[in-house]
């Protein structure tokens, strides 16, 4: 506890916070479609955010603290709007999805406790994982640019806030970005507090129901996007930031909390990529040693958004969009810079990382599965076409 304080620092507390706003307000509204389209009521979607809120929240605070790594954990944002999308029929009710969230978990937590993931993720080079991540990231930073158009003093500001902060201090320039986002946005009145209201929130048990139609169309198409566009890209996240870290381990913690809440809610526990790169970054700590605090002020945040459901998701929803993305943009454009220069280096992989990075940053989606996995599987064949020799057999 003691070299945790001492490991303590603004920078590190605020890149916590920054991935908080980003992951929540980039994505809250697809959960609360989800729910809302299974028949939840207001009750029950105050108990999605307490159990997503307390499950993001210690699997990310306790590995984070025992191994002294950045663990991050998020919901699955493409497994939500799967469940959005796939639930509009009508066809399924709130009992019938948990029953899916279950073998969802049940599924993942056997990837992770055979090694099944981990080893796959070990079979592709670095160049393009770093090249996947890259196209992850790129879209935010693209995003911030794109809020010009939408509120351009604000965004202007923010970036000349960025611009100085890098030059003169730049262990405090996200936090500085932060703070100059909020006072401008304050100062014009866009900032709307008003009617929020704090109280705890009560977990509702839903017991499950187990249908064959179920689990083939909400079971089996969360755990693919959940597996190849959520924790796909975040062992990227968390080998291009150079940290050794047991994913298999850390894949059967998610499934393992995903299978204990998903009756309150959660209907599935991931790897994060966006905002792991946020906590894993430079901005967060300049020693790699120390961005764990940050990844840990993330979780400890996540589970006062769990016990407080609607009312902080209420504060998070508060600040402008364009506030939003501009703060995510500029915080990740250390990591996009840091994934394409790993990519880009070796001549080997050089035009199959490109290429990875390409089609993952189009979002191109198929079939339900994003780009983040097209743009491996799009990279993959270009490095085999290229490299691939016959065996000569003497």
């Amino acid at each position: 506890m003691r070299s945790a304080l001492r490991d303590l620092s603004l920078s590190s507390v605020t890149a916590g916070f920054v991935a908080v706003l980003v992951g929540f307000t980039s994505s809250v509204a697809i959960v609360f479609q989800a729910a809302t389209a299974l028949g939840a009521t207001p009750m029950q979607i105050s108990s999605w955010m307490w159990a997503l809120g307390l499950g993001m929240g210690l699997c990310s605070l306790l590995p984070s603290m025992l191994w002294r790594k950045p663990v991050m954990v998020a919901w699955s944002t493409p497994g939500a709007a799967v469940l959005a999308t796939a639930a509009a029929s009508g066809q399924f009710t709130l009992a019938q999805a948990v029953g899916a969230f279950l073998v969802c978990a049940a599924a993942i937590t056997l990837f992770g406790v055979t090694g099944w993931f981990e080893k796959l993720m070990d079979r592709i080079p670095m160049a393009i994982a770093s090249a996947l991540l890259a196209g992850v990231l790129a879209r935010f930073a693209l995003d911030a640019f794109i809020a010009l158009k939408t509120a351009f003093v604000l965004v202007a500001v923010m970036l000349a806030a960025y611009l100085v902060g890098r030059r003169w201090w730049p262990r405090y320039a996200v936090p500085g970005v932060l703070l100059v986002g909020i006072v401008f946005a304050a100062a014009q009145g866009r900032l709307h507090l008003e009617g929020v209201q704090w109280q705890l929130t009560l977990p509702v048990f839903v017991m499950p129901e187990f249908t064959p139609a179920a689990i083939v169309s909400l079971a089996l198409p969360l755990f693919v996007v959940t597996m190849a566009s959520q924790n796909l890209p975040g062992v990227a996240a968390i080998r291009a930031a150079g940290y050794d870290m047991p994913i298999s381990k850390i894949i059967t913690l998610t499934g393992l909390a995903t299978l204990l809440l998903a009756p309150f809610g959660a209907f599935a526990l991931n790897l994060s990529a966006i905002t792991a790169a946020i906590c894993m970054g430079r901005e967060a700590h300049e020693d790699p040693a120390k961005r764990y605090i940050a990844a840990a002020a993330c979780g400890l945040i996540y589970c006062v958004i769990g016990l407080f459901g609607a009312a902080v998701t209420g504060v998070l929803t508060a600040f402008p969009r364009e506030l939003v993305v501009a703060i995510a943009g500029f915080a990740l454009l250390g990591s996009i810079g840091g994934g394409l220069a790993v990519a880009l280096k070796d001549d080997a992989h050089r035009e199959s990382a490109l290429i990875t990075f390409l089609v993952t940053l189009s979002g191109l989606s198929l079939w339900g599965i994003g780009s983040a996995f097209w743009g491996v599987v799009a990279g993959a064949i270009a490095l085999f076409v290229q490299q691939w020799r016959p065996v000569r057999t003497a």
